[in-house]
């Protein structure tokens, strides 16, 4: 596949009906429990994007099996081999680029009974681990990684681990999910506390398993271990992902004259912050068919184009909409008024610092936008300048992002590094022809 994607400008207004590829982070965790389940796990929506794959190959390599039930991975049944089935595997456990696939399964081989070592691609490798790391050495896991288990590869000497109560410095899903899922092994009760909630999709997911969490008043996430987890009875679906759905979104609300139709899109609160700061931005987003699928709730959209304006984000906004802030910065960068978000330190160790890199992308195509260190100042401009060739960084969200700026630029924008798309949005060019983006690769 070509590295560069070429986008921009719409031709016209952007219409059709879309059903994103299913939600990342659920499709990490139904996999992740079912291969540690007792029983067969059949999992539907699954999303089979390289970060995804990573995380099943894992289980491979340690001995589960997986029946893939179509071409296209999005359908598979996992045959579970309870908590102390895994065994050790031959080589390395590669994460590629996906950040929750190596953090969580630290919190899982910590318990294990044997020896692994993670690895991923360069950007993944200069990633911080100590904030999983860290807490999982408190319970009494072994881990030796490069400057003190700050960055991979990580060893994990399997441990006998004990509960404890932690309270969580960072904002974050993975550092929860990796401490509750090292739980699943520890005696005692496992609690857990956050500066501010985060995604909740583990809280969700483990009682479908058979494995009770619970939330007290003060915020602490507790996980009492039962020894076992179950395989669900009927077909677990993975709803779509609203960080999918958010491109196309934005794109709709920029574009005059469009109207672009979602199916099945994941409301989860704690992943709808992107919804809350667009509407907010004044964007028409309508919700209907309101449903649950399993633990999570979920409807259809219809986004409209709408005249923007800026906002200054809410703080306790910005852990819901962490993954979004790269293309809702497109937003902001073509509407009237002041945009301001603060806060957001954590956009700065993704997949690329995402604040330099869409400051540094947006400015090379005229944007007003001044990097703060906790977040971003940006004032609306009416159009973009086309004629630049940015670097998505290796950074699959910067490079949709701009995908979706480059619709409202005055010529084309090339977009180089791209390639990482196929992390967590195969179908994304596929799917933005369809509605009448103009973007394709090089």
């Amino acid at each position: 596949m070509s590295k560069t994607l070429i986008a921009g400008p719409a031709k016209g207004p952007l219409c059709g009906t879309i059903t994103p590829p299913g939600d990342k982070s659920m499709s990490h965790r139904s996999v992740m429990l079912a291969s540690l389940a007792v029983g067969t796990t059949e999992i539907a929506g699954f999303l089979p994007g390289e970060d995804n794959l990573a995380t099943a190959q894992m289980f491979i390599d340690m001995g589960v099996r997986i029946d893939w039930l179509n071409v296209e991975k999005t359908h598979l049944r996992v045959h579970g081999v309870g908590l102390h089935g895994l065994k050790e595997p031959i080589g390395v456990l590669d994460a590629g680029n996906s950040g929750t696939c190596v953090r969580l399964m630290t919190g899982v081989l910590a318990g294990q009974n044997f020896f692994t070592v993670l690895v991923g691609d360069h950007s993944l490798h200069s990633r911080p681990m100590r904030r999983v790391v860290d807490p999982l050495r408190k319970m009494g896991a072994q881990i030796d990684g490069r400057h003190g288990g700050e960055r991979l590869p990580l060893a994990v000497h399997g441990s006998k681990l004990t509960a404890i109560d932690y309270a969580s410095p960072v904002a974050s899903a993975q550092v929860k999910s990796a401490v509750l899922l090292a739980g699943l092994y520890a005696e005692g009760t496992t609690r857990v506390q956050e500066p501010k909630p985060t995604r909740d999709h583990s809280e969700r997911m483990l009682p479908l398993f058979g494995q009770p969490v619970t939330v007290d008043g003060d915020g602490w996430i507790a996980l009492a271990p039962t020894g076992k987890l179950t395989a669900p009875q009927g077909v677990l679906h993975v709803p779509a992902d609203p960080s999918s759905a958010t491109f196309f979104a934005v794109a709709a609300s920029l574009v005059a004259g469009s109207e672009v139709n979602f199916a099945g899109i994941g409301i989860n609160p704690r992943r709808d912050g992107w919804r809350r700061i667009l509407t907010g931005m004044g964007g028409d987003v309508r919700l209907t068919a309101e449903h649950r699928v399993g633990e999570e709730p979920v409807a259809d959209l219809t986004v409209r184009a709408a005249s923007l304006h800026s906002l200054k984000v809410d703080a306790n906004d910005v852990p819901d909409a962490i993954d979004e802030f790269p293309v809702l910065f497109v937003a902001a960068a073509l509407t009237e008024g002041e945009f301001l978000l603060a806060e957001a330190e954590e956009l700065r160790v993704k997949e690329s610092d995402r604040i330099a890199s869409m400051v540094r992308a947006l400015a090379s195509c005229g944007a007003e936008i001044e990097e703060r260190p906790d977040g971003v100042r940006i004032r609306g401009v009416k159009q973009l300048k086309g004629g630049a060739s940015i670097d998505a960084h290796g950074d699959h969200r910067i490079a949709m992002a701009m995908a979706v700026a480059a619709q409202r630029a005055d010529s084309e924008i090339r977009i180089e590094h791209a390639e990482t798309i196929n992390t967590s949005f195969p179908n994304f060019v596929q799917l933005a022809q369809s509605v009448g983006m103009n973007v394709r690769w090089a």
